[in-house]
């Protein structure tokens, strides 16, 4: 087993990309899966999202999926996209 360091990514992307992230003391419902989003933002822009989820009191991660569940609902059972 190696230890990768802290901040430290393995070569292979798409290996980067699937490896899940340890939530301490947060666990996904049973079944869930979960994925990372990368998306690129202006400096500027990223300041003002980390600054409102500040004065929100919740974490950017949250707070995005708050914003993309809004926007983005399930889609009614037997409904298909």
């Amino acid at each position: 087993m190696s230890r990768r360091g802290f901040a430290a990514r393995p070569g292979d992307a798409e290996t980067w990309i699937k490896t899940p992230e340890a939530r301490p003391g947060r666990e996904a419902p049973e079944g869930a899966f979960t994925a990372r989003l990368t998306i690129d933002v202006t400096p500027d822009q990223r300041a003002r999202i980390k600054i409102a989820a500040f004065q929100r009191g919740v974490t950017v991660a949250d707070m995005l999926r708050d914003l993309l569940g809004r926007e983005f609902p399930p889609a009614p059972e037997g409904d298909t996209p």
